[in-house]
This record gives C-alpha cells, sequence and structure tokens, in this order.
C-alpha cells in the first residue's frame, strides 16, 4: 500500500478541481443542507459549499468535471426540488 492510501483503502490525490455552479432557491438553512447532500453524495465529489441567498455552489471533484457531470449534477439538483441554472463563469 503507497503513502497515499489510508488504512480503510480510499486514496487521496493532490489533484483538485473546484467548479461553482449556481442553484435558484437556496434561501434557508435547510435548502443549504440539502443541496449539500444530494451534490456531496455524487461520485467524484470530494467537497461542496453552499451559499445561502446567492445559490452559488462550489463543488471540489478529483478531476475538472465535464458535460456528463454536469448533466448528472443538474439532474441530482433537481430531484432535491431546486432549480439547477448552470455553470458561473470564474
Amino acid at each position: 500500500m503507497s503513502g497515499c492510501c489510508t488504512p480503510e483503502g480510499t486514496c487521496h490525490t493532490a489533484a483538485q478541481t473546484k467548479t461553482v455552479y449556481k442553484v435558484d432557491g437556496v434561501g434557508s438553512a435547510h435548502c443549504q443542507g440539502v443541496v449539500t447532500k444530494a451534490v456531496g453524495a455524487l461520485d467524484d465529489v470530494i467537497a461542496v459549499e453552499v451559499e445561502i441567498g446567492t445559490g452559488l455552489v462550489t463543488v471540489t471533484t478529483a478531476a475538472a468535471p465535464d458535460e456528463a457531470f454536469d448533466a448528472l449534477l443538474a439532474e441530482t439538483v433537481d430531484e432535491a426540488g431546486y432549480d439547477y441554472a448552470g455553470r458561473v463563469d470564474a
């Protein structure tokens, strides 16, 4: 086992990408928690930060997200009851 892996077998890499998305309807701590939990459950998601009021969702992934990931994120947000508004230009 290399030094990058934990005893549980999970590995960590230094390469991480932060991408910001806009989600409409995040107006409370409850909404923030729902979106955080839904997006955080997606494969390859390392961390999620959701801003109340602005609906800005910063997603940290192991690799740069592609169109398939964006579509999955949009579907996940929709299923959680919120409106996916797309990526936010950095």
